[in-house]
C-alpha cells in the first residue's frame, strides 16, 4: 500500500495502524481518521516513519483502504491541512470524521470549513500501546546504548579512587598521579559519550543522583553513597530506551544492602506475574511496592514504583492505572526504596511482555548489582 503522495509506510507498523483505526471507524461509522502535526509528534512520527519537516497532515480512508498524505514540502500550495480538508471533500466522502483530541485547533476548523463534523478517538494511542516486532528491535537497540552508557560509567566508578574523603579519577587514561574529582558532571558526559558512540542520542535524559538537574553540580561524589544513573536515549528510527542503575564505590553494606536485595527481587516477582497473564498498570506497581514491603519496610519507609510503556516517547500508555500491561506491550519497570534522608536505591528496566504464559524478555539489562565491576563483566 502507498499513499496518495507515493510514500511507502512501514508495513508492520502500518497494518497494526490499520487494524486498529478500521475497527474505530466501523464502529463510529466515520468516514476518515486524521492527524495533523509535525515531525515532533510522536503520532506523526509513527504514522509517517520516513524524515519529514515542517507539518504533515494525515488521512486513512477506512472504505477505499488507503492513505491520503499532505506535507508541507511545497509550501506554495498552502497548508496541508487545509489541501487535506479540501482533497478529502473532493472524494465525495459522508460521515464524521475521527481525530485524535488534541488534533491542532485551526486544522479542525479546515475539515469543519469542508462540511466534515468532528469526533474525538484514542484509536491511535491504543496501536501505539502495543509493539509490533520492528518496533521491540528499535527499542533493544535503544536500550543497547543505554546499557553502554551505563556500563561507561560504571568503568569510571571501578577506576575511581578515594581522595580526601571524595572519589576521584585519572585525568588521562592510564596517568593516576594527579586524579581529579570526579563530579556528577563529569559522569553524566561520560554516560552521553558512550551512547552517542553506541548510535544514539542521549535526548537530554541523563541524570546522576546526586547532583544537580543541569549536571553543572561541581561537587565531587563521595565513596560508600549511592549514585544513581539514569539513561533514556533516543535511536536513529525515534525509539526510547530507559534504564536506571545505583552503584556504589567501597559500600558498607548495611541497610543499603537490605534495599538493593528487596529492589531487586520486586523485578521477579513483577515478570512472574506477568509472565500469568495480563495485569493493569496499578496491579504491577502494587505488586512492585509489596514485595519491596515484604523485606521489612514499614509503611513511613519511602517506596516509589513506576510503570509506563517506552517508545516514540521516553513515557507513553500504558502508563495511567487502568492501562493494561499485557501481550505486545514494551513497559519500563522503575522502583526506589529510601536508604537515609536523601539517598535511596533505585532500579529501572525494560520489559517486552509476549504472549500470555511466556516469560517476558528484560531488553539488554546490564547487572543490577551495586557494585560498579559487576557491570563490567
Amino acid at each position: 500500500m502507498r499513499s496518495a503522495d507515493g510514500f511507502e509506510y512501514a508495513p508492520e507498523r502500518r497494518d497494526h495502524a490499520v487494524s486498529v483505526v478500521s475497527a474505530a471507524l466501523a464502529e463510529r461509522d466515520a468516514a476518515a481518521f486524521v492527524h495533523v502535526g509535525t515531525d515532533r509528534d510522536p503520532g506523526i512520527r509513527y504514522l509517517r516513519p520516513a524524515p519529514a519537516t515542517g507539518r504533515t497532515a494525515i488521512a486513512y480512508l477506512g472504505a477505499e483502504d488507503e492513505w491520503v498524505v499532505q506535507s508541507a514540502a511545497d509550501e506554495s500550495r498552502g497548508d496541508p491541512a487545509e489541501r487535506l480538508a479540501s482533497t478529502l471533500a473532493d472524494r465525495g466522502l459522508e460521515g464524521p470524521v475521527l481525530t485524535p483530541p488534541r488534533v491542532p485547533h485551526d486544522a479542525a476548523l479546515y475539515l469543519e470549513h469542508a462540511g466534515f463534523e468532528l469526533a474525538s478517538t484514542d484509536a491511535l494511542e491504543r496501536a501505539r500501546t502495543t509493539k509490533t516486532a520492528g518496533e521491540r528491535a528499535e527499542i533493544a537497540a535503544a536500550q543497547r546504548a543505554a546499557s553502554a552508557g551505563i556500563r561507561r560509567a560504571a568503568s569510571v566508578l571501578a577506576d575511581a579512587t578515594v581522595v580526601d574523603g571524595r572519589l576521584a579519577v585519572a585525568e588521562n587514561d592510564g596517568d593516576r598521579s594527579d586524579p581529579e574529582p570526579l563530579t556528577a558532571a563529569r559522569l553524566r558526559t561520560a554516560i552521553d559519550d558512550a551512547i552517542v558512540g553506541a548510535g544514539a542520542l542521549p535526548a537530554g535524559n541523563t541524570a546522576v543522583d546526586p547532583g544537580s538537574s543541569d549536571g553543572t553540580d561541581p561537587s565531587p561524589l563521595r565513596p560508600g553513597e549511592p549514585i544513581v544513573l539514569e539513561a533514556a536515549p533516543r535511536g536513529p528510527a525515534g525509539y526510547h530506551g530507559g534504564l536506571v542503575r545505583t552503584l556504589v564505590v567501597d559500600s558498607d553494606g548495611g541497610r543499603e544492602r537490605r534495599v538493593h536485595v528487596a529492589v531487586t527481587q520486586s523485578f521477579r516477582s513483577a515478570r512472574s506475574m506477568l509472565t500469568a497473564g495480563t495485569e493493569s498498570v496499578t496491579a504491577v506497581e502494587a505488586d512492585l511496592e509489596a514485595e519491596v514491603r515484604s523485606f521489612g519496610f514499614a509503611e513511613g519507609d519511602a517506596i516509589e514504583t513506576d510503570v509506563a510503556g517506552v517508545g516514540l516517547e521516553p513515557r507513553e500508555r500504558p502508563a495511567e492505572g487502568g492501562d493494561d500491561v499485557g501481550p505486545e506491550t514494551v513497559v519500563r519497570i522503575d522502583v526506589a526504596g529510601q536508604v537515609g534522608a536523601d539517598t535511596r536505591i533505585r532500579i529501572a528496566d525494560v520489559l517486552a511482555v509476549t504472549d500470555e504464559g511466556e516469560r517476558p524478555d528484560w531488553l539488554a539489562a546490564p547487572s543490577q548489582s551495586l557494585e560498579p565491576s559487576a557491570l563490567l563483566e
